[in-house]
């Protein structure tokens, strides 16, 4: 039998998801990272919310910052609570201890408050100054190691912040049961913050880098989608049901519509209707089955109306509770942060169909982009067993030809169905046309077929010369003297 360590939760939910549950009672810890990622910001964070579930905190600085110019920063932040200073969290300025009377002062100092704060959890905010007015690393080790000793001896959890640097072999990163690193780092022009634990004892946790940012709430954690969904969440279940995606001949040429629980990419071109299409789509929800918009280049205004433009009312299906919208302007967005809330939306609602308009705003939000092929295959797996039918588009570079270029080689893998529109240029007139690449297990129509968008919605009929020209990749059909093509 497995016993189960006593957690101390940091109260930041992704955060206690990456650590496994929140940080060992009685535990050491370094937080780590230079000026300005973050780390008074998040270990405050974690000092209030440990008060609020009844815990008493002592930190302890040994910054030139006053406590005063602390409190006007952190003053900004929904978590920040003044009346709890005092009564639960307790400030207290080492710097004197320590320059007059060096390690030992400092322990000295700290053994006698956290008797008589009687402290559950003890903040050390300065380490880099401890290891500076230590004269070698052995008298860096005795510091730590009797600094470690009385907060395990009165179960208290220890949290030390620096900016140094840690390698491997020093004193800090050896003798701590973990280490927590912050980095705030420039993508091309981008600014984003990642976390990554370096090192934990006694805790399975989620290894690499994981995205968080700064808020009016303080730090919010997003766990990397790919290492919190590396298996599904749920198991999988075999659905021989049917979805319809608005089109009763579409839904013909598909068997009977889209296969439950399967993942369909629409690729096309911009203007072909994949938006249009995704619409009527969702134009099937009820509030029993619900639906889901997840978007990133349309506003909620714009897309109602273009919806009612084609007879889908989704100020109705919104106000019924069959639909919800969610919209996410492509500019700064973090692509676990866009995973999570999918998916908690999903939750939420309980949505059964989902249309993701386009994969292109995910892929803008990949700091690291050759994540994005990990990021949605835990993301589909994940959404497959939650029950959803799940229909996304994607735009391909080229208006007109019969070359198609796949935004990714590989993404035929992970989804069930494609759908193909595109532009054909025919005796000057232009042809919308749909064609069904794929249907995994499952028969379906494979001719080239027209598409049309009216007032009543997507139509489909049988075309002609049309699909001859997508298919040769000529832009108009040869005259009756001209030569094949080849």
């Amino acid at each position: 039998m497995v016993d189960a360590l006593e957690r101390v939760t940091t109260g930041i939910e992704g955060l206690d998801l990456i650590l496994g549950g929140g940080f060992v009672r009685g535990g050491a810890y370094v937080i780590q990272g230079r000026p300005g990622t973050g780390k008074t910001i998040l270990t405050n964070q974690v000092c209030f919310h440990h008060v609020r579930r009844g815990g008493r905190v002592l930190y302890v600085t040994l910054l030139a910052e006053s406590h005063t110019h602390m409190f006007q920063n952190l003053g900004t932040l929904e978590y920040f609570d003044r009346s709890a200073i005092g009564d639960g969290v307790y400030y207290v300025n080492a710097n004197r201890a320590l320059s007059e009377d060096g390690l030992d002062g400092l322990i000295g100092l700290l053994r006698a408050e956290m008797k008589r704060q009687r402290a559950s959890l003890l903040v050390l905010d300065g380490l880099l100054n401890v290891r500076e007015t230590a004269d070698s690393d052995i008298d860096l080790k005795r510091c730590l190691q009797a600094l470690q000793g009385q907060a395990e001896f009165v179960g208290c959890t220890l949290l030390m912040l620096t900016s140094a640097g840690l390698d491997e072999v020093s004193p800090e990163h050896t003798m701590v049961d973990g280490i927590i690193g912050l980095t705030d780092e420039l993508m091309g022009a981008r600014a984003v913050r990642r976390l990554q634990i370096r090192k934990l004892r006694g805790s399975a946790h989620l290894r690499g880098l994981h995205q968080f940012d700064i808020t009016r709430r303080g730090v919010v954690v997003f766990a990397r989608l790919e290492a919190q969904y590396a298996q599904p969440s749920r198991d999988d279940a075999a659905d021989v049901e049917r979805a319809s995606i608005g089109s009763g001949r579409l839904d013909a040429m598909l068997g009977g519509g889209l296969p439950a629980r399967s993942a369909t990419l629409l690729l096309g071109a911009s203007g072909t209707g994949k938006t249009t299409l995704g619409l009527q789509f969702l134009g099937c929800s009820t509030p029993e089955a619900p639906g889901l918009h997840f978007g990133f280049y349309e506003t909620p205004a714009r897309l109602a109306l273009k919806a009612a433009s084609v007879g889908v009312d989704l100020d109705r299906l919104t106000r019924s509770g069959a639909l919800d919208v969610l919209w996410f302007p492509p500019t700064e967005n973090l692509l676990d942060e866009l995973g999570h809330r999918l998916l908690d939306a999903v939750e939420r609602r309980g949505a059964r169909r989902v249309f993701l308009d386009g994969v292109g705003g995910l892929e803008r939000a990949a700091a690291d982009p050759a994540r994005l092929m990990t990021f949605t295959t835990a993301l589909l797996n994940e959404l497959r067993t939650r029950g959803v039918t799940m229909l996304a588009s994607w735009e391909t570079p080229r208006l007109f030809g019969g070359a198609v270029d796949a935004p990714v080689p590989e993404i035929s893998s992970i989804v069930e169905n494609l759908l193909l529109l595109r532009f054909a240029e025919v005796r000057a007139r232009v042809h919308r046309l749909l064609a069904i690449l794929k249907v995994r297990d499952s028969g379906y129509d494979p001719r080239l077929m027209e598409f049309t968008i009216g007032a009543g919605g997507v139509e489909v009929s049988d075309t002609g010369e049309s699909a001859e020209a997508l298919l040769s990749g000529y832009a108009n059909l040869p005259g009756p003297s001209d030569p094949a093509p080849r």
